[in-house]
């Protein structure tokens, strides 16, 4: 899968939106990162690794691991308020057949967790 620019920008913020709260929290190292990820995102899970793994490097978040929440995409009835999962080649709503419908759910993306080592405190601190 090529690599794009996208994922490098969204890449960053991650890395940028997990450093500053692991740092408030007194981190001494970043474990884990959880993302939510929707079905229709245009974001691509090994991209994201593949530049995380690159500029996390000399950081705490250096050697975590990304886990990735695929979120399905899913419609909602505009006539009957019916909410289906979004069929590729079938946009009417199963319950009333209308063609009325708009995403519900699977445009998300959004960084859930940060699991993270606590700094030891100084003694006499």
């Amino acid at each position: 899968m090529p690599r794009t620019v996208h994922e490098l920008g969204v890449t960053q913020s991650i890395l940028q939106i997990a450093l500053r709260h692991a740092e408030r929290a007194g981190a001494a190292r970043i474990r884990e990162v959880s993302l939510v990820i929707g079905e229709l995102s245009s974001i691509v899970d090994d991209s994201v690794q593949f530049y995380w793994d690159l500029i996390s490097e000399g950081t705490i978040a250096h050697g975590a691991v990304l886990s990735f929440t695929r979120v399905p995409a899913m419609l909602r009835c505009q006539d009957c308020a019916h909410e289906f999962p979004l069929n590729q080649h079938d946009y009417a709503c199963p319950a009333c057949a209308s063609s009325k419908v708009i995403v519900a759910d699977g445009e998300q993306f959004f960084l859930e967790s940060i699991d993270v080592d606590l700094a030891e405190p100084q003694p006499g601190l």
